[in-house]
């Protein structure tokens, strides 16, 4: 997902510079080319006026989560079963488990990550920050389907837990 956060952002800034550019008329419009060099958006304020957004500060992915489903043949696991907060990205960001089966939430980030219950799923939990190292469990006691999220990095770290009787 972060690859793909990329290439939207570089995107989006290489429409910016086009939309920017102008023609007197004499010469041919602008072309451009893609290249594989990291590109780099500023969010801080850069003393213009306005932004993309409307809001000072710089450009920003305004995207609301896309939660995913778990296959249908994906297999059921019980017990411990763990998740890996690394890249800010979610490993793995669906699961199918059995009720009485425990998830712990491991951060392998440099930043703080939380686990909050998003929707009106069978089960509501809220954890607070835990950084690197830090863990976070529930134990699952109600069958349903479950969406969570980071709510520092909604946009790539969320996931869905579908709890099976």
């Amino acid at each position: 997902m972060r690859g793909a956060l990329r290439t939207l952002t570089a995107c989006s800034a290489l429409a910016l510079a086009l939309a920017a550019c102008g023609s007197s008329g004499k010469s041919s419009p602008p072309t451009a080319t893609a290249s594989s060099t990291a590109t780099t958006v500023s969010t801080g304020s850069s003393g213009g006026s306005g932004s993309a957004n409307g809001a000072s500060g710089g450009l920003r992915v305004a995207t609301t989560p896309k939660f995913a489903a778990p296959e249908a043949s994906a297999p059921v696991r019980s017990g411990l079963v763990q998740v890996a907060y690394r890249d800010i990205a979610i490993d793995p960001d669906t699961l199918r488990v059995r009720v009485g089966s425990t998830i712990r939430w491991t951060n392998y980030d440099d930043v703080g990550h939380n686990v909050t219950s998003i929707g009106a799923g069978p089960q509501s939990f809220a954890s607070g920050e835990f950084g690197e190292g830090g863990t976070f469990e529930i134990k699952l006691v109600k069958p349903g389907i479950i969406h969570y999220e980071s709510t520092t990095q909604p946009e790539t770290m969320n996931g869905t837990i579908e709890v099976l009787g």
